[in-house]
């Protein structure tokens, strides 16, 4: 396909005059005049809306894109007001650790062999669930809720005094804790099963001792109505006829010499609990009390009036089937441990997905098998917690597989050196479920900005603090767009359009700088047409291009199926592309709401949710995407309540003292979204219709490219904020240290007081889905397009006084570039 680009007219500093130019005007002033479209270009028609010109192809060069390309063009804060500095000059220059469903920050703790204990779970690795967790953002746990789980980990977390007595089995502590969250009559039912044991009281083997009895006036006598009150199991199941289902079965079963023990039916259900932070406050009371002895789960009997939670002994020889997460058609291997292991995972310098897929080839599994919480940067050191649905693999195996393939290291150097290709795993438990995007609480950041610049120390603390005040624009950052010379948006217009040709022309096109490689494998395809000269040299990294070719000799060289090729692709793939339109949108619209009517308060037209919809906050987005499709068709795994949209109201004078500018929500497109009002509704559609996309029909035939839309604030605060100022001279010394290197024990950070150049730390968590460039873009006031920091980067000064004595790209883990 042959793509034609136009010049731009302007230079560099033109960009910046347009992108500062008013798109709405009030009554007073005129409409705009619209630049004359292009639509050979491979930028999206409504790219000409955005008042800048087109970026151009220059002989031999990328065509590199912008911020203001993709729709980001705003700040809160005053222009004056800047940090200069190059972000991510060093992988280890921006940390990413991933904060669960708990709050908890996940770091790497031990790179040891792990060690499989007995299916006991009083001293197994597993660790009991929390089963709040299918609801994708969790709102900050209630008053209550913190000081109970504040109370529960200072009682837990005490060194034990040897000299005292020691502690009954149920401490007056565990009646304080419980007494939060149950009455007292459930307290004591809960206290009664805790003494009791683990094993349900005996039942009867239909002996002697158990024979029925009748007294003269037919009445079922004490011994026969005592074992009555204990349920049996159900005749027809397999406990019931002992071992797996044959008759006379050890311990059980017709025949049976000994007596059995019956289901253990035991439980205590609380009463609804409307308050998901109490719900999840009571699950982690609950584990920290009973160190993973008792479990619990969201009972049947809950109501509209809240969700009833069950404790009951954990059952030996592994979980329940499904869980939350989890496949609900996977049983937990008979006799052994739990359905899925989850572990830690640090990388550098790969992409999420890259990284599965190697992982996925080390323990020969299929990269379906293993599943985050959410997708994190390539460029950096990152952690996050991954699940693999084990398929009878052990800790030991996982372990092995994962550092040291094919026997090419020790067990020695497995744990004295850095893991190969930028990956590492660390931490393994067994675990019931399985993680799904979506169930984390957001993210934690060490991040180093080198050769900073700045007039004053005032203007860097005002800078600071109105990022600390004010927060951010929530922008979709331009990881969304794809760092290569055809963006991911302009491939999902193609895909909504209908386009299939287009968009499987854009996704084999050429691009520029890329692997040799991969740059053969194109010119095999685009020049010579020679299918499996292609494959051979696309590396399978490289997934949707091999999908789409792969399809291709599945029809014997025929290419006319191209819808068909691109349905090959990996579904969250495709549909990345389509999130990434909804993305630029939104981020063009915001620019104009933030450029008219500024960042402070909301204004009349503006979107906020419902009261009780913001304590839901269940369209809320994930790292990598809207929940643009119904949950329940979309993922069968999770247990949630049936779909509805988001209940969202546009704001009228008389309402606007009643909420703040962060509040204030924006619509990504879709069938089940409001526009916001006034003439920021009808520059969404403006938008759409110049695109080629009907505003009022998003329906598809093809219904995975329906897309329902949610919506996302304007606006993001983040949380534990704080800053400091570094001195270095050698740009190739770390000033940040990751947590495999830490438990390396090389050598940490070295600081130098007097060095010549300034560097600037930051440490901040910010939830799910916000961009931490995007906050970083508030404080430098520069473009973070990957280009443009890698030429600031060739620039600064500090590159004189490189040593080179630091393993700079090996020694960081680099990938090869795609």
């Amino acid at each position: 396909m042959s793509v034609i680009i136009h010049e731009r007219e302007q230079g560099e500093e033109d960009i910046e005059r347009y992108s500062k130019r008013p798109k709405i005007e009030d009554e007073r002033n005129e409409e705009p005049a619209i630049p004359k479209v292009n639509e050979e270009h491979i930028l999206p028609p409504s790219h000409s809306l955005l008042g800048i010109p087109l970026p151009v192809l220059k002989p031999g060069q990328a065509l590199n894109f912008r911020e203001p390309d993709v729709g980001i063009s705003e700040y809160i804060g005053r222009g004056e007001a800047k940090v200069e500095g190059i972000i991510k000059q060093r992988f280890t220059d921006f940390l990413v650790y991933e904060v669960d469903l708990d709050g908890n920050v996940i770091h790497l703790k031990s790179l040891a062999k792990p060690q499989s204990s007995a299916p006991d779970t009083s001293t197994s690795t597993v660790e009991p669930e929390v089963s709040e967790t299918q609801d994708v953002v969790m709102a900050d746990v209630s008053a209550s809720a913190k000081a109970s789980s504040s109370a529960m980990k200072e009682s837990t977390s005490r060194e034990p005094d040897l000299s005292k007595e020691p502690e009954e089995p149920w401490p007056e502590r565990f009646d304080e804790a419980l007494a939060i969250f149950l009455d007292l009559e459930r307290v004591q039912q809960l206290k009664k099963i805790y003494l009791e044991g683990r094993e349900p009281p005996r039942v009867s083997d239909a002996g002697w001792d158990g024979r029925k009895s009748v007294s003269k006036g037919g009445e079922v006598t004490s011994d026969e109505a005592k074992v009555a009150e204990v349920p049996t199991p159900d005749s027809s199941s397999p406990s019931a006829r002992g071992g797996h289902g044959k008759r006379g079965g050890r311990g059980g079963g017709h025949g049976g010499r000994s007596g059995g023990r019956a289901q253990d039916t035991r439980k205590v259900v609380s009463a609804p609990i409307a308050s998901k932070d109490t719900r999840t406050a009571f699950h982690k009371t609950v584990r920290e009390l009973f160190a993973g002895k008792l479990e619990t789960e969201t009972d049947a009997s809950s109501t509209d009036d809240g969700s009833c939670i069950a404790i009951k002994w954990v059952q030996r020889g592994g979980g329940n089937r499904g869980g939350r997460g989890g496949d609900s058609g996977v049983r937990a291997p008979r006799g052994t441990f739990p359905s899925y292991i989850h572990f830690t995972l640090q990388k550098t310098n790969r992409d999420t997905q890259d990284a599965l897929g190697h992982l996925s080839r080390l323990l020969h599994v299929s990269t379906k098998d293993l599943s985050v919480a959410g997708t994190k940067d390539k460029r950096g050191v990152t952690v996050q917690r991954v699940s693999l649905l084990r398929n009878k693999k052990t800790v030991e195996e996982v372990w092995k597989l994962s550092s040291n393939p094919g026997s090419r290291r020790t067990a020695d150097e497995i744990t004295s050196q850095r893991g190969e290709r930028g990956v590492r795993i660390a931490d393994f438990n067994y675990r019931k479920a399985g993680l799904e995007l979506g169930f984390l609480k957001g993210n934690a950041f060490v991040i180093t900005l080198r050769s900073v610049k700045v007039e004053s120390m005032e203007i860097l603390d005002e800078t600071m603090n109105v990022l600390k005040d004010k927060g951010f624009i929530n922008y979709y950052g331009m990881q969304r767009f794809g760092t290569a010379s055809v963006p991911t948006h302009s491939i999902g217009l193609a895909l909504l359009k209908s386009e299939w040709q287009k968009a499987a022309d854009f996704i084999l096109q050429k691009r520029h700088g890329e692997h040799p490689d991969v740059e053969a494998a194109r010119d095999a395809w685009l020049v010579d047409r020679d299918l499996d000269k292609a494959l051979n040299l696309f590396p399978r990294r490289v997934v949707a291009e091999r999908c789409i070719l792969e399809s291709f000799k599945k029809q014997k060289g025929d290419t006319r199926n191209v819808m068909g090729a691109l349905s090959t692709i990996p579904k969250n793939l495709r549909l990345m592309y389509i999130h990434a339109y909804q993305s630029y949108v939104w981020n063009a619209i915001v620019s104009e709401r933030i450029r008219v009517y500024g960042a402070d308060h909301p204004v009349v037209g503006d979107l906020v949710f419902e009261k009780e919809e913001e304590e839901k906050k269940t369209q809320e987005v994930t790292d990598e995407g809207s929940l643009t499709e119904d949950p329940a068709k979309s993922s069968p795994r999770r247990s949630r309540k049936p779909y509805s949209p988001a209940r969202v109201r546009t704001l009228v004078e008389a309402e606007l003292d009643k909420y703040t500018i962060f509040d204030v929500i924006m619509p990504l497109p879709g069938t089940d979204v409001a526009y916001p009002g006034g003439k920021l509704g009808e520059r969404y559609k403006e938008f759409l219709r110049l695109d080629g996309l009907d505003p009022d029909n998003w329906v598809r035939k093809q219904r995975e490219y329906t897309l329902s839309g949610s919506y996302r604030k304007i606006l993001h605060l983040p949380k534990d904020l704080s800053w400091t100022v570094l001195r270095y001279t050698d740009p190739d010394v770390p000033l940040a240290q990751a947590d495999e290197d830490k438990l390396l024990n090389f050598d940490p950070p070295a600081i130098v007081e007097e060095g010549k150049f300034m560097a600037l730390q930051i440490n901040l968590t910010l939830g799910t889905a916000a961009y931490a460039t995007m906050a970083l873009r508030e404080i430098t006031k520069t473009d973070t397009s990957s280009h443009v920091q890698s030429s600031m980067t060739l620039k600064a000064e500090d590159q004189q006084y490189r040593s080179g004595a630091a393993e700079d790209a090996v020694g960081d883990g680099e990938a090869p570039p795609r």
